[in-house]
């Protein structure tokens, strides 16, 4: 058999300037056995004018290939190379495309993957279509620029619920029928199809539904109430944050078996691996981390659903918003109000690791020239560094500007693609500030910042300089907008730290910044109280010997996990002895 090919970026827009996808009509087949089901797919599709070359493919990746009919006319299946079906000398106007299969369920979570439950012998399939699966389910002209709606019918045994990105009808004998879809991506397409145990509700008159496989239904009502409290909570938030409502006509969470992510955010059929269907007792953290998926998966349904990347280079804008609109929202909206801190403590130390790696790439890349190097950005700087741009992104603009400059690009891009340019273009409307300088300082660099403090003081005041060098081999530097934690010791607790006031400081793009202050220089200065930049930061002497004594004492959490992921990044650099770090 012929080698898979993979989508290379320039493939890509080729086919987008050649094709207008309108609509798919799919029709799967899961009672046809343990090893395959039937898949067969209608596209239709434009093939537009004035173009010089009119050959193209479509993907998929069959047992079979049963038949193909271009138009009534039928094509040869043997045409097939690898997972690329040519389409060849294509006139231009409307076109219809045929293509009847058998494909391979997956044990691996790629394509349509098929679970038994050892507990009582039930089985559930469902899909997980990221980056480039889609072809293991139904052919497609798979790249998430080429939007269609989607109509799909799926045939299932008949104690089975099928579930999809639009309400499900049951027409009888095991038949099911999705609501159409609006224009999505083919990435996004979802079915999850079972016996599952279901709980049902209704809010801002939209059904929402969270479901899991038989086995575990005590354990998913027993949380059942947390789970569509933090859900409802976040829909509300977002609600108050985006001028767009809600673009999809229900909202169901699925726990799915065996799942290879921590979720997907399919929209209105978001996909959580069922370990997060807690079985024994766990920790809030445990429970913080959970509704934190939620709210992540559920920022998608705007950015990255709604509004979907033209190439993967931009994958990062996806996670990395959702990453940070998950934290915030969280911690804005449900009783979990220290999402930062652990942001902080698990997260942002995968973000400077791998920042600081050989391997290290800017957050956002321009050298994507296919899917499978996308694949090999999907990484802490994807997530973490993404992220933190992001909060630091806010801190320097103001989250109303911020939060106008999003709104702006939902709705210019709203069922459409955009790109990094488009982003940084609805900001840049929203603001005076110099948005494209800022994201060229944080987006297309490399490496971590350090900022060091140097203190002294003279006739009753304190004189700070902040050294803000740009990271080894970038010439420019990056603009920071931190908060300076001051802190003095607790006169009732001789371990304590008091906090005496938080300063906020515009550091420019290299150099340093000076401040001075009247009164006594603080027993401990913490550069990015609050952990609004992306950098490390470095202690004065003072201040470390504070530390030594009195980090426990710190009243904050999150200020203390900034003195920990600083620690930890001086013993790395060589800076701090090691067994500096555990006496501390």
């Amino acid at each position: 058999m012929a080698r898979m090919s993979v989508l290379t970026r320039d493939e890509a827009q080729n086919r987008a300037q050649l094709l207008d996808v309108h609509r798919y009509a799919i029709e799967l087949d899961l009672t046809t056995g343990d090893d395959t089901f039937d898949s067969r797919t209608l596209i239709r599709f434009t093939v537009l004018a004035d173009q010089d070359d009119t050959d193209t493919f479509v993907e998929i990746k069959p047992a079979e290939l049963r038949s193909v009919t271009l138009d009534g006319h039928p094509l040869d299946p043997e045409t097939l190379n690898g997972n690329r079906l040519p389409l060849k000398d294509l006139t231009p106007g409307e076109h219809e495309l045929h293509i009847d299969a058998a494909m391979h369920y997956s044990r691996t979570g790629e394509g349509m993957h098929r679970f038994t439950d050892p507990a009582d012998g039930e089985t559930y399939t469902y899909t997980q279509l990221f980056l480039d699966d889609v072809q293991r389910v139904f052919a497609a002209f798979d790249q998430p620029d080429l939007k269609a709606a989607f109509d799909l019918t799926v045939t299932a045994p008949r104690t089975w619920t099928v579930l999809a990105n639009g309400i499900t009808e049951h027409l009888g004998d095991g038949r099911w029928k999705a609501a159409t879809t609006p224009l999505i991506s083919t990435y996004l397409v979802a079915v999850a199809a079972g016996p599952w145990h279901s709980v049902r509700t209704e809010h801002r008159g939209l059904p929402f539904g969270i479901h899991c496989r038989r086995s575990l239904a005590p354990h998913l009502d027993a949380d059942a109430d947390e789970l569509l409290d933090v859900t409802r909570a976040c829909f509300d938030r977002y609600h108050e944050k985006f001028t767009q409502p809600y673009p999809f006509d229900s909202y169901d969470q699925a726990f799915v078996p065996e799942f290879n992510a921590g979720a997907m955010e399919n929209p209105g059929l978001v996909t959580f691996r069922d370990e997060f269907v807690f079985r024994s007792a766990v920790t809030d953290t445990q429970r913080q981390t959970r509704a934190m998926v939620i709210a992540h998966e559920m920022a998608h349904m705007w950015f990255g659903d709604l509004v979907t990347l033209t190439w993967w280079d931009d994958i990062w804008l996806n996670e990395s918003f959702a990453e940070y609109m998950g934290y915030q929202t969280t911690a804005e909206a449900t009783r979990f109000t220290d999402t930062w801190t652990d942001f902080g403590i698990t997260r942002k130390p995968w973000g400077y690791d791998a920042d600081q790696r050989p391997s290290t790439h800017p957050v956002a890349p321009e050298d994507v020239q296919d899917t499978a190097s996308a694949l090999l950005n999907f990484d802490g700087i994807s997530y973490a560094k993404g992220a933190s741009a992001l909060r630091q992104l806010v801190a320097w603009l103001g989250e109303d500007d911020f939060l106008t400059g999003i709104n702006t690009h939902i709705d210019r891009h709203k069922f459409a693609n955009a790109t990094l340019t488009d982003f940084i273009d609805s900001l840049a409307s929203a603001t005076d500030r110099d948005v494209h300088a800022w994201a060229n300082a944080w987006l297309r660099t490399t490496g971590v910042d350090t900022l060091t403090p140097e203190l002294h003081t003279d006739n009753g005041h304190w004189h700070l300089t902040i050294h803000n060098p740009p990271p080894t081999g970038d010439t420019t530097g990056r603009p920071h907008r931190i908060t300076l934690g001051l802190y003095d010791h607790d006169l009732d607790d001789a371990r304590g730290l008091a906090l005496r006031t938080r300063l906020e400081a515009d550091l420019p793009t290299h150099g340093t910044t000076t401040l001075s202050t009247p009164g006594p220089r603080p027993a401990l200065l913490v550069l990015n109280d609050g952990d609004l930049t992306y950098a490390k930061i470095r202690f004065d002497d003072e201040s470390a010997h504070t530390l030594r004594t009195r980090l426990s004492g710190l009243p904050d959490p999150l200020t203390r996990a900034v003195v920990w992921n600083a620690l930890r990044d001086a013993v790395r650099d060589g800076e701090l002895p090691p067994t500096t770090y555990p006496d501390a």
